[in-house]
């Protein structure tokens, strides 16, 4: 199969298949991969910025029935450690959360049994009652699978309650690879791919904004990360026309650190720099449909992620004020506003601070720094 016809069909943002998006992995260098990707991105983003985020990542509950082999954050019920959030703990979050400029929580927990849909629309009305403007990035399509099974209901109806009560946008959490013979291994007790999927459809029928996900350098072939993103393209072709349906796609490599998958069969993460790199270049060209690339520079650092603004990537992401899933896994990059603006001025970009939706704002004034530095 011919790379320059490939990589040709790619700056015409024509759909590759699963098989040519691997040629392309496989056959091209990297340096070339960097070009056509970068070359999509100024189409799609005119100009220097790359944008950036203030916000929370907030868990409900550390209780999950999931057992997934990658997590060492979820505790079983009635574990010692086990928690539900409380409304003081959300108030005390979001006030520091304000104070630094946020006004956003990405609002995540796990597979508890015992927490139903009144339990979450409950909760999203208190907090949008406390706090008017703040935006609720909330959930993800296990967890709407999960609400779904204990009510018996539709994921349709699911969403649309969740929606009504405070949802703003659906983040792309759990989608790890969506191939089942690899969800089977690192994550039976969640929904299956094709469930995933659909759960997005359904948010995308009812106009809410979702973002897309994949966790990389596991016990995944190459075959079914690019199946992986094929189906991802193939839901926001079929959004309706006044949807932003996936407004973005954040790729990672699997965090390995005390796993039970590393532990119990010896997987480690093996994803290299340089392999993220080519990752993120061909999400640009796999994904054309999709407006923004993520690099996730919680888990590759910060030069890593700066070299993938020049590979497709137009988003640095959040500055994590608090994130404490993947953390601990062995994530332990970190950022304040200061810092990831320097980042991206280092990388010979201008930031751009942005909300969910990917619109623009400004900074605000009189804002505290985190005490954190990068």
């Amino acid at each position: 199969m011919n790379s320059d016809r490939l990589l040709k069909k790619a700056l015409a943002f024509d759909f590759l298949s699963a098989g040519e998006g691997q040629v392309l992995f496989e056959q091209v260098p990297t340096a070339e991969l960097m070009d056509v990707a970068h070359a999509m991105r100024k189409t799609l983003h005119p100009g220097n910025k790359v944008t950036w985020i203030i916000d929370r990542n907030v868990n409900t509950t550390n209780v999950c029935i999931a057992n997934c082999k990658f997590c060492n954050f979820y505790r079983i019920p009635g574990h010692g450690e086990s928690y539900i959030t409380t409304i003081e703990e959300y108030k005390d979050k979001i006030d520091e959360t304000y104070r630094y400029g946020g006004r956003q929580l990405l609002l995540q927990g796990g597979h508890h049994p015992e927490l139903g849909l009144s339990y979450y629309t409950g909760l999203f009305r208190e907090l949008k009652r406390l706090y008017p403007d703040l935006k609720l990035h909330a959930l993800g399509p296990p967890e709407v699978a999960h609400i779904t099974r204990l009510e018996g209901s539709t994921h349709l109806e699911v969403l649309r309650e969740l929606k009504e009560a405070g949802l703003d946008s659906l983040p792309g959490a759990g989608a790890e690879i969506l191939n089942d013979r690899v969800r089977r291994l690192i994550s039976k007790g969640k929904c299956s791919g094709k469930e995933w999927l659909n759960i997005m459809r359904a948010a995308h029928a009812l106009n809410i904004t979702t973002s897309a996900t994949m966790m990389m350098g596991h016990v995944e072939t190459i075959e079914e990360r690019f199946e992986h993103l094929v189906w991802l393209r193939e839901v926001q072709s079929e959004k309706p026309s006044d949807s932003k349906g996936f407004i973005s796609f954040i790729p990672w490599p699997f965090q390995d650190k005390n796993t039970m998958l590393r532990k119990v069969r010896g997987i480690r993460n093996h994803v290299t720099s340089e392999e993220y790199i080519r990752m993120i270049a061909l999400s640009r060209i796999m994904l054309p449909n999709i407006k923004n690339i993520q690099a996730s520079w919680l888990t590759v650092g910060k030069e890593t992620g700066q070299l993938c603004l020049y590979a497709g990537a137009n988003d640095f992401g959040s500055i994590m004020i608090e994130e404490n899933v993947v953390s601990a896994a062995g994530a332990h990059h970190r950022f304040t506003s200061g810092g990831i603006q320097e980042a991206i001025l280092q990388a010979g970009f201008e930031p751009q601070l942005r909300n969910q939706q990917y619109e623009w704002i400004e900074m605000p004034e009189n804002v505290e720094q985190q005490a954190i530095s990068c």
